[in-house]
């Protein structure tokens, strides 16, 4: 088992589930505290990367394009300190971070896990009924309807047209971006039938919008909780699968042995995590 736990959360990895625990600070982000727990199965991941910074760096995982409604939703936007899939590292936990990350890739490559679009999410949805409140509304949806309620941020035409309700079958789509620069942040549904709204944000009623990113809150679990009941595209065919490479694979096992071992003996991983880290590893070479 590999686990780093840091003060911005915890990330514990046993071969086949990825647990992933925010922080439990005050800069922990909103949407991350909301979200809570995480648990991402094997066959979800994509990949993962340790980004080395001047203070330390970020554990960042990939996930498979259709594993996740919330990935799908963020379409890539959301950023640290909300990507509940990054972890802030500071430099004196860099080499652990640098371990962890190779521990995966490890697995990835022994198990030989796919990494085409997945038919059906392999994580968990957004429960519902949810809502979250940013900038000049409130979204509630309730698995069956959506409907946004507008604060005293909203414009004057939000506020005559009042709350605005659409049934989840008139919806055909939910678009999240974050606030960048000079743009709004916005939690925008399409509806059947109408074309793409040409309407500012702060004016679009089918829209709620934010100004500064902090406010954003929660919003981008509404949009999951939503794209995740709405019917799915057919998921392009998968490739045709590699041919075996056992021999790659034990070259990689054999490898890792190696490394642990240096990361050990520098003082990186204790005894304990050697040894459970190095047992895993040949269970890994007898199997494959």
């Amino acid at each position: 088992m590999a686990e780093i736990a840091v003060a911005d959360g915890s990330w514990t990895f046993n071969g086949e589930m990825l647990r992933i625990v925010p922080g439990s600070g005050k800069d922990v982000d909103e949407l991350r505290r909301t979200l809570g727990e995480v648990m991402v199965p094997l066959e979800a991941i994509a990949g993962v990367a340790f980004e080395p910074s001047r203070k330390g760096g970020h554990l960042r995982l990939r996930l498979r394009k259709g594993a996740d409604a919330l990935s799908d939703a963020a379409a890539g936007t959301l950023t640290a300190p909300a990507d509940p899939y990054r972890l802030a590292v500071p430099k004196t936990r860099a080499g652990a971070a640098e371990y962890f990350a190779d521990e995966i890739r490890d697995t990835l490559l022994v198990y030989q896990t796919p990494s085409a679009p997945c038919d059906d999410y392999l994580l968990p949805v957004p429960n519902v009924p949810i809502s979250a409140t940013a900038g000049d509304g409130t979204a509630f949806f309730d698995g069956e309807r959506v409907r946004l309620e507008w604060t005293g941020w909203a414009s004057t035409e939000k506020e005559k047209a009042g709350p605005q309700e659409f049934p989840l079958p008139d919806i055909s789509g939910v678009e999240w971006r974050p606030q960048s620069g000079m743009s709004y942040g916005t939690l925008r549904f399409r509806i059947k039938g109408e074309g793409p709204s040409s309407r500012p944000p702060q004016k679009d009623l089918r829209c709620v919008s934010w100004g500064i990113q902090r406010f954003g809150g929660a919003t981008a679990l509404v949009a999951a909780a939503v794209l995740a009941r709405l019917p799915r595209d057919a998921p392009e065919p998968p490739p045709a699968s590699p041919a075996p490479v056992s021999d790659d694979v034990h070259d990689a096992v054999l490898r890792r042995l190696g490394e642990l071992g240096e990361l050990h003996r520098s003082g990186v991983l204790t005894d304990e995590e050697f040894a459970t880290a190095k047992q895993a590893m040949i269970r890994r070479l007898q199997d494959s």
